[in-house]
């Protein structure tokens, strides 16, 4: 399936796919004055600050994934696994308004949070980001693996809630908003609720609980000894009041000191109190395990035959592998059914996944008072009958299935889709300066430093992919071109820079400790302008560029490790990113 923008020939009417906002906001949130958002409304690029080098020029990005797994055509009223493709962690879903929205964590991302709206439960756009504003948050200073862990979306009296952790920057909080789309409020924070992943209960008779994981109330006995914890909240004022309790202390079974018990949610069907939890860690041993109780306070009964969902139990040699399944989130839908939303990821070479935890989607078997939602033994479909009100076509490009994505950069705000590694302290990305380019202002810091760098990131969602990107070359002194990108220690960039000797093509790695040059090669680039192009398959990645000579893409490595961009290797719980990368060389004067 191709996705693509028609392009004019004077490059003024493209659609862009993932059309969004995030330039202006950062813009106005940067500069702060009525002066700045004016300037963004005119398309007039920002002041470049004293002394800073010229603006690299990008004129398009592309993203085609082919990956096996999706390549087999959709029955009729079928949908794919991954609902969305590359990494979408810990998602949590909620129904309003006759829609379903849903979220998910982005950890030291910027925008934070992409709130995502369906009529389907199948089909997902973007339409906001809970954390969208410099202000809301910071993530200096930390790894890309930290930041906001696991939110949960609820929605009551015409306001959208999202309660979550900022780890390692705050603590637990909410934000709150009437348009999911936003504009969403600064954080309140709850400092009585520690450890992590909380989320909200809106009983029917108008009470408001928290829930959360933290350290039990006994000793703690073992490493990744945690405990449920319940405590009603004012969520006018968000202030939790009155007696907090623990419903669960370890997991359903304490004698065999289970992990990591995590990720709760309470539903409330016929009359009983259901409390739905992730245990065993986000890992191979990941699953989902049920209770349920007359009294919101419990004492809450474990299902006998849980995990309700887990991968743990299959061959690890089996074809197109899904694990790590865990950290769901059910919800109804309109003709009654239910559905439940979790993270899985795919493998290859059994233990590497670099397109993270993904969001994947079952429906929820109800037997005997019980939901569940795979049994024992059965593997995650990529395929399966969707819901009864599934839109057709099926087709769920590009939030997953085989594709091309194109991005012209043919808009003033910038896409919905893109982040950045952290907070954004300066404006230094512009789509209005030259209309059908992307600006990016090069900054002095590298892949792996703990604050924002000048680098546009979009996510990997295939094992089998092509990326590239048309840019001018850039000034003296600055490096720019492609970042393939797992976190501060493991990267590659395929740079462009200019030198005594002309232009150079470059490729560094990073796995561990220092930046290592892997290649480097000459380049007469045709109209001072490259192309540059990575590939990947599974663990195989190639780098090259196309100087527009006619010659082609030429490789500068074809068999580059791509493990160390898996999560595995890296450590951590996101995925691998692509994009644009700019970095001012030039020594300090």
């Amino acid at each position: 399936m191709t996705v693509r923008n028609a392009r004019s020939a004077r490059r003024r009417h493209a659609t862009r796919i993932l059309a969004g906002g995030i330039a202006a906001l950062l813009l106005a949130a940067c500069g702060g004055e009525p002066a700045a958002q004016a300037q963004a409304a005119s398309g007039d690029a920002p002041a470049a600050a004293a002394g800073a080098p010229a603006p690299v020029h990008f004129d398009w990005f592309e993203y085609t994934g082919r990956d096996a797994a999706f390549e087999a055509p959709l029955p009729e009223g079928h949908y794919r696994n991954p609902v969305l493709a590359g990494f979408h962690s810990d998602p949590s879903i909620t129904a309003a308004n006759g829609k379903f929205y849903l979220v998910a964590s982005t950890f030291a991302f910027f925008p934070g949070i992409p709130v995502f709206e369906s009529e389907d439960l199948v089909h997902w756009k973007q339409v906001g980001n809970a954390i969208h504003r410099p202000g809301q948050l910071d993530f200096d200073g930390l790894g890309m693996s930290r930041g906001v862990f696991a939110p949960a979306i609820e929605y009551q009296n015409g306001t959208f809630y999202v309660v979550n952790t900022s780890v390692d920057a705050g603590g637990n909080f909410f934000v709150t908003a009437s348009d999911p789309a936003g504009p969403w409020s600064d954080p309140v924070w709850l400092p009585t609720i520690g450890g992590i992943d909380p989320s909200l209960f809106f009983d029917d008779d108008g009470k408001v609980y928290i829930l959360n994981n933290d350290e039990p109330a006994v000793p703690v006995r073992y490493d990744g000894h945690r405990a449920i914890w319940l405590q009603e909240i004012d969520i006018a004022s968000g202030k939790p009041f009155g007696p907090r309790k623990v419903l669960i202390d370890g997991g359903i079974k304490p004698e065999e000191n289970p992990i990591w018990i995590e990720g709760p949610h309470i539903y409330k069907v016929d009359g009983w109190y259901y409390l739905s939890d992730a245990e065993g860690g986000t890992g191979p041993q990941h699953s989902q395990v049920v209770l349920r109780s007359r009294d919101v306070w419990g004492p809450y009964e474990s299902y006998e035959h849980n995990p309700i969902l887990t991968q743990r139990d299959l061959d690890p040699g089996r074809e197109l592998p899904v694990t790590n399944a865990g950290h769901a989130d059910m919800v109804q839908g309109p003709d009654g059914s239910w559905w439940a939303t979790f993270l899985a990821s795919r493998n290859y070479g059994v233990d590497h996944y670099n397109t993270g935890r993904e969001t994947f989607l079952l429906p929820v078997t109800w037997k005997d008072g019980w939901p569940v939602i795979l049994p024992r033994g059965e593997k995650i479909p990529y395929a399966l009958p969707g819901p009864s009100f599934m839109k057709k076509p099926a087709d769920q490009a590009p939030m997953t299935g085989n594709f091309t994505w194109r991005d012209e950069f043919d808009t003033v705000e910038l896409g919905k889709g893109w982040m950045t590694a952290r907070v954004p302290k300066t404006p230094w990305y512009d789509g209005s300066s030259r209309p059908g380019w992307l600006a990016i202002t090069p900054l002095k810091e590298r892949l792996d430093a703990k604050t924002n760098m000048a680098f546009y990131a979009r996510r990997q969602q295939h094992m089998n992919f092509d990326a590239s990107a048309a840019m001018e070359l850039p000034g003296e002194g600055v490096a720019a071109g492609l970042a393939a990108f797992q976190g501060d220690d493991h990267w590659y960039f395929l740079g462009v820079r200019r030198g005594g000797k002309g232009v150079e093509v470059f490729l560094e790695k990073k796995a561990g400790a220092e930046v290592e040059v892997v290649a480097s090669r000459p380049a007469a680039a045709a109209n001072d302008a490259l192309t540059l192009h990575i590939k990947g398959d599974a663990g195989v990645y190639g780098f090259g560029f196309d100087a527009g000579d006619g010659q082609g893409v030429q490789w500068l490595v074809r068999d580059a490790d791509g493990t160390i961009l898996s999560t595995d290797a890296a450590g951590g719980f996101v995925g691998a990113t692509l994009g644009p990368h700019a970095r001012d060389e030039r020594a300090a004067p």
